[in-house]
């Protein structure tokens, strides 16, 4: 495959580069040269310049004389306005081409291949010419190995992993030009964040080159890394693809090299290493040659110990930082409890220096975190979090201890500490702020359930005096003021119950007795009967935490809801489902669900159902819900309601005891 050619844009115009650099991607690349000294420069270290001048550029006509008296290989093609006298000075030069700046793409395509091919020709006829009167010459000459005076061997001390490998790779080229003795020294290799190779460092390298990039799939790349050889200025003739000589000529007199060495490392190409003329002017023979591909192997075992020190020192930093930055204290003990690491949020937290428990016993710390990592190294399994707090310590603390272990045994144990006095701060702020609208609800439910039977006895109160001769008023009077005082009554009784709830007894309780006692509450209470409910309690069911007389008047307000909101279905069902949960290093919880399959409820109340006395029900108080959430709670369980128009499912989960029941 024929090479892209390489091509230089002279221009201060930086809209003229990204225009040239589009219309001119697919066929060659670009490269722009910004001041009159650095094109001059490349003109005067290239026997053929292969460019594109913009006329309207400073000293343009001029650089372009100086490149075509110096070359005689050169190939320009002068971009400027039509008829302008810059144009027809370029034309009177000899210029390959003249074109308008305005031209379009094909245009533009069509010029740069042409002077490209013209480029190339050139420089086949050349190498064809030097190899044929190199063939004349080459018996007459004395062996190279008898002429040449060896390199020193080459093994630089200072080739070592160093953190700033920016620094290391500019070590390396100077120790490379004053061990070999050449002008000119310059590395490329890849970026650490990129597949691109880019120039790293050097020794009197040219300007602009500081700047070349070279991707995976460019024709340099690709040959360096299919031939891993060296590539010499004088050695080009037995290149045999002419495409690859160009290729490789373009590149020496782009870098102003006159050697390039492949760095290579387990078969990967990790970049390359240039030289310039060796210092005394004479040619390199070939022993010089054995001595820089040896010099090579060295550069390249260092560069790659260099690249992966990199990397892991990126890494490293990365892992600090994170470590450093997030918002829990962590302390490091080796596997004797002697801490070895700590954070920033740490040294907060307990409020010490490194210099007061570095590389001493975790008791340093206190007794409590001494205590948690003991029993972590000891390969005690510490799964909760554990709290701190006392009178001496205005902060409230949560940590854990994890031992750390490999094949070989135990390495050590990590503490995580954290900090929560701000959150407990916040908890116990909203907690206050909740009771407070708890109670501000349910004072007015109070009122306004405690006022219907009052209005209905001031209102027969006032039409006593003036109907009481009546008997039949008189009998009704005595019934409905004894009825809505009786309502009152059970109102003032079950605020009660809801406001000073018995005292919990806490014991291991059989799920299905609490489903056995709830159903009997229920049929007690003279709800519907004729409903079906169904029972699905699994088999080997952990033993609840729990209030046996509690959990049952719980489940029995449920099931009263489900059986009130199937009655009037087709085929009204009420279903009681119990499973285990948890387990394997997750906290173990029975689940206990009551479906139903009636309308559901509405979406205007779905929020407030747990609310005191929210409800739907004509004579219904509108506390079966909110004491249901408040036994749960107080057996640190926890409520999920899903509803729709198929039906309501409330899911309780409480913490399991220790044993399956039988």
């Amino acid at each position: 495959m024929t090479p892209e050619p390489v091509i230089h844009l002279y221009t201060q115009d930086d809209g003229l580069v990204r225009r040239s650099s589009g219309l001119l991607a697919d066929v060659a690349v670009v490269r722009p040269v910004v001041s009159p000294a650095a094109f001059e420069e490349l003109a005067e270290r290239s026997d053929g310049l292969l460019a594109l001048v913009d006329l309207r550029a400073e000293e343009a006509v001029a650089l372009i004389r100086c490149a075509i008296e110096r070359g005689r290989r050169s190939v320009i093609v002068a971009l400027g306005v039509p008829g302008s006298e810059p144009v027809r000075q370029a034309e009177a030069l000899g210029v390959y081409a003249v074109e308008d700046l305005e031209a379009d793409r094909a245009r533009i395509q069509h010029v740069t291949l042409r002077a490209a091919g013209h480029h190339r020709l050139l420089a086949e006829n050349d190498a064809l010419r030097e190899e044929a009167q190199s063939a004349r010459v080459r018996t007459a000459r004395p062996a190279p190995d008898a002429l040449a005076r060896r390199m020193p061997p080459y093994y630089p001390g200072s080739l070592c992993p160093v953190g700033d490998v920016e620094s290391l790779l500019q070590t390396m080229a100077e120790d490379v030009a004053a061990s070999v003795r050449v002008s000119r020294v310059g590395i490329f290799c890849r970026a650490r964040d990129s597949e691109t190779f880019k120039w790293r460092g050097g020794l009197r390298c040219l300007e602009g080159v500081d700047i070349l990039e070279y991707r995976p799939r460019d024709d340099l790349v690709r040959w360096m890394a299919r031939h891993a050889h060296l590539v010499s200025r004088d050695n080009l003739s037995h290149v045999r693809n002419p495409d690859d000589r160009y290729l490789l000529q373009q590149t020496l007199h782009t870098l102003g090299a006159e050697i390039l060495l492949p760095l290579q490392a387990r078969g990967r190409l990790l970049g390359w290493l240039y030289v310039g003329h060796r210092v005394t002017g004479l040619p390199f023979e070939a022993g010089h040659l054995e001595d820089l591909a040896a010099l090579a192997e060295h550069v390249s075992t260092t560069l790659e110990n260099a690249l992966l020190y990199e990397e892991l020192a990126v890494q490293k930093t990365l892992a600090d930082t994170l470590l450093q930055s997030i918002p829990t204290g962590i302390v490091a003990v080796d596997a004797a409890g002697a801490v070895r690491w700590f954070n920033d949020e740490a040294w907060r937290i307990f409020g010490t220096t490194a210099e007061t428990v570095l590389n001493r016993r975790i008791e340093e710390l206190g007794p409590r975190a001494a205590d948690l990592i003991r029993r972590a190294l000891a390969g005690e399994g510490i799964r909760t979090p554990e709290e701190w707090s006392g009178p001496g310590n205005p902060h409230v603390l949560t940590a854990r201890a994890q031992r750390l272990e490999s094949k070989a045994g135990c390495l050590g144990a990590v503490l995580f500490v954290q900090d929560i006095t701000a959150e407990r701060a916040l908890m116990e702020k909203q907690g206050q702020v909740e009771r407070a609208a708890f109670w501000a609800e349910l004072a007015a439910g109070m009122s306004h359930e405690i006022r219907n039977p009052l209005v209905a006895i001031k209102t027969f109160a006032q039409l006593l005096p003036e109907r009481y001769e009546e008997a039949e008023f008189r009998h009704e009077f005595s019934g409905i003021v004894s009825q809505e005082v009786d309502r009152l009554n059970r109102i003032i009784d079950h605020i009660n119950r809801f406001a000073h709830p018995p005292r919990l007894t806490i014991e291991d309780v059989d799920i299905r007795e609490v489903v056995a006692q709830a159903l009997e509450l229920v049929r007690q209470t003279g709800f519907p009967p004729g409903i079906p409910v169904g029972q699905d309690l699994e088999a080997g069911l952990w033993p609840v935490r729990g209030d046996l007389q509690a959990l049952a008047e719980c489940v029995m307000h449920l099931l009263a809801n489900s059986l009130e909101a199937a009655r009037g279905r087709a085929a009204p069902r009420v279903e009681l489902v119990a499973r285990n949960a948890g387990g394997a290093g997750i906290a173990r919880t029975v689940s206990l669900s009551v479906r139903d399959n009636g309308p559901g409820i509405e979406p205007g109340i779905r929020d407030k159902v747990f609310s005191p006395f929210c409800t739907t029900k004509a004579r219904g108080m509108g506390l079966g819900l909110a004491i249901v959430q408040r036994v749960v709670l107080d057996h640190n369980g926890s409520i999920q309601l899903e509803t729709g128009e198929q039906g309501t499912c409330v899911t309780l989960r409480l913490p399991a005891g220790a044993e399956p029941l039988p």
